[in-house]
């Protein structure tokens, strides 16, 4: 797949099977993200890596937010359940760094780049991903259990594997209607 191709036909991959990336593969995804614009270097994102057995410790953290919530007991273990979509899920998080020259937003901007980025790179080695965020990325009790603090942010969790079917294109957008000349 080539560059102009990964990115005008980007789509996600809800459907996920085992295996997920090789060692060499993550590296990749890795090497992508660090790609990411990143004003004064700052890296104001971490990657919280759930694969194999650890995906339960992430399913553990989102059934616990699902009782802080009240949510009903059926909810409670389908929160649990959720990591289980995919070999690999990856939390990214926005690390906030107090810095005159970069702001929150940017520092934010930065982190889902890095998002982006590990996803087009999971893309273009033939594995498949989906970004997905939902009340657990604004949920403080999902960030504490993470060991994040109240200024960060949970851009995202993506979730990496195998694709079950062929990816599905979704038709190009009217982006033309988004453009204003000045």
């Amino acid at each position: 797949m080539d560059a102009i191709e990964l990115l005008t036909t980007r789509s996600s991959m809800p459907r996920l099977i085992e295996p997920g990336p090789s060692n060499e593969q993550f590296d990749l995804l890795l090497k992508a993200a660090g790609r990411a614009p990143d004003h004064m270097a700052l890296m104001p994102y971490e990657f919280i890596v759930f694969s194999e057995n650890k995906r339960q410790q992430l399913g553990e953290i989102f059934s616990q937010a699902a009782q802080h919530k009240g949510l009903e007991a059926t909810q409670v273990t389908q929160a649990n359940q959720l990591p289980l979509r995919a070999p690999m899920v990856i939390v990214v998080a926005m690390k906030y760094q107090q810095h005159e020259k970069v702001p929150r937003d940017e520092q934010l901007s930065c982190a889902a780049c890095a998002a982006l980025l590990i996803q087009q790179a999971a893309f273009a080695q033939g594995l498949g991903a989906i970004w997905r965020t939902g009340w657990f990325a604004e949920d403080e009790t999902v960030k504490a259990g993470l060991g994040l603090r109240p200024e960060d942010a949970i851009v995202g969790f993506l979730y990496v594997g195998t694709p079950a079917v062929p990816t599905p294109i979704k038709p190009h957008k009217d982006i033309m209607s988004k453009v204003r000349m000045a």
